[in-house]
């Protein structure tokens, strides 16, 4: 897919992409509960319960009505979870669980409007504390996610911010007011029918592996249908792929420089010499 690279001049953009089943091929929550299992929090049937959710999400994906089931059910389960007990496993875990389900397709998109110079942006209905990690490993520039309410270091089971349906476009509509972002100018990928709102707040939506909901709206609307099926560790892919962020982008951008104007020079001097 081209993607055009940014005049500077011009007001900034920003890429925006949904997690589960978009960047990684399963849900991100759900793909923690073996070791919350073994940290202490939930208990084995939990883990049944956890891997069933998991199968008929990646089945079918989860209308509303069953994503709605399944914030009652994990808010529920994480009452009085140790918030920091969370935040070690997710670290401890985050590369064995999460690294070999990054689709490899997701990982070069989101290189591709890093080099053509816009802000990556993770917008997930998530917990903060999974999909923050989940960003830094990415290389995202944001993180939107779902922040459950705390006391005393533990969840209350209560949810303070949901990031779901249109409170994902009107959180887009907010850092793009904070940010700088012409959202007419930038791009947003999802798979579920729920982000609709999420993808018609920009200029360009992008559908990825679409439920049946969204791929009717797709076809409807004229979206683009994209089909991401490579899962792949972000350090097994090509080197030259690698996520390029803050100085090492300016780093590269100042060496490419450097190589082309090399090259004119040597093509010059080569020209006089004959």
């Amino acid at each position: 897919m081209l993607v055009l690279v940014e005049n500077h001049l011009s007001p900034r953009t920003a890429a925006f992409f949904d997690l589960d089943k978009t960047v990684i091929a399963k849900s991100s929550t759900l793909a923690f509960s073996r070791p919350f299992y073994q940290g202490g929090l939930i208990n084995r049937r939990a883990v049944l319960r956890t891997a069933y959710a998991q199968f008929v999400y990646l089945l079918g994906g989860a209308d509303h009505d069953q994503m709605e089931g399944m914030r009652k059910y994990l808010s529920e389960l994480c009452r009085g979870w140790n918030v920091q007990q969370v935040r070690e496993i997710v670290a401890e875990t985050l590369h064995d669980l999460i690294d070999p389900i990054i689709y490899d397709e997701a990982a070069s998109l989101i290189e591709e409007h890093h080099l053509a110079g816009r802000d990556v942006v993770i917008v997930s209905a998530s917990g903060a504390e999974v999909v923050e990690p989940i960003g830094e490993m990415l290389g995202a520039d944001h993180v939107v996610a779902t922040r459950m309410a705390v006391e005393d270091g533990r969840y209350t089971g209560r949810i303070d911010h949901y990031v779901y349906g249109p409170a994902k476009a009107e959180a887009i509509a907010r850092l793009a007011e904070s940010e700088g972002y012409d959202l007419e100018r930038s791009f947003a990928y999802s798979d579920s029918v729920t982000d609709v709102p999420m993808l018609e707040a920009v200029g360009h939506p992008y559908a990825v592996n679409p439920d049946r909901g969204l791929r009717r709206e797709a076809v409807s609307r004229e979206w683009p249908v994209l089909t991401f099926s490579r899962p792949v560790r972000l350090h097994q892919r090509v080197p030259s792929l690698a996520i390029p962020t803050g100085p090492a982008l300016a780093l590269a951008a100042v060496g490419a420089a450097a190589a082309t104007a090399g090259l004119v020079w040597y093509a010059t001097r080569r020209r006089r010499t004959a």
